[in-house]
């Protein structure tokens, strides 16, 4: 496998769990207990993926998020006692691929890196762009714009923006986009399915309380509305 993840947290016991579950599923492990070591090292060694601790001393998991997503697509897990939809909400938006609450079950987090490593590997999105009025999503660059203007969506985002948009009209579970976006369906993630809709809407919504583009349908999760423009 020789995948190298970078865990950053300023328990060493916690690092020292999360080590030992991976190194049993053969990945290697590098460790960092404060925000700068952290960054340092994540552009020294170049890792396969970041579990990354929020509350750290000296530069906090949110700036050392940012500041790598300015340089890197590095995937990161967000791994913190912030369980909040405001903490989940900042997270995403500056970057987190993922997003998992202390306490946790080392397997899953296991499972959840192993996902995040999957899906970066095999993504193959088919070079299309798509355009809906003043929306514009091209799979291709991974770029959207609005307007004209760029929009700074996450990689995960993004994901689940292409995956409704390539098919206007229809509706979407949370389970559908969990699986899309995350590779795995796991129940308790569906909550966080809510909180990037909410991110999407607030970047690309004239009115994120009324929403144009991405429509709540009762009991089921959501649809894209719009007609595409060749």
């Amino acid at each position: 496998m020789n995948k190298s993840i970078l865990v950053v947290d300023d328990d060493p016991k916690i690092v020292e769990i999360v080590s030992l579950y991976l190194k049993r599923e053969g990945y290697r492990v590098l460790a960092a207990y404060d925000g700068r070591q952290a960054l340092e090292m994540a552009r020294e060694k170049r890792p396969d993926l970041i579990v990354l601790d929020l509350m750290l001393p000296g530069l906090d998991g949110m700036d050392v998020c940012r500041l790598l997503r300015d340089e890197s697509d590095v995937p990161i897990l967000m791994l913190t006692a912030r369980a909040s939809d405001e903490d989940k909400l900042r997270g995403f938006d500056v970057g987190a691929d993922d997003y998992l609450t202390k306490p946790f079950n080392p397997r899953e987090l296991v499972a959840r890196v192993r996902a995040i490593l999957r899906r970066a590997e095999g993504e193959q999105e088919p070079p299309r762009d798509l355009r809906f009025g003043d929306l514009e999503i091209s799979v291709m660059r991974h770029e959207v714009r609005l307007r004209g203007s760029p929009v700074n969506l996450t990689p995960t985002e993004f994901r689940i923006l292409t995956t409704m948009a390539q098919e206007p009209g229809r509706a979407f579970s949370r389970v559908e986009l969990l699986e899309r976006a995350f590779g795995y369906d796991y129940e308790g993630l569906e909550r966080t399915v809510d909180v990037h809709i909410m991110n999407i809407r607030r970047k690309i919504e004239p009115e994120p309380r009324r929403p144009r583009y991405i429509v709540t349908v009762p009991g089921v999760g959501y649809r894209f509305e719009g007609e595409h423009v060749e």
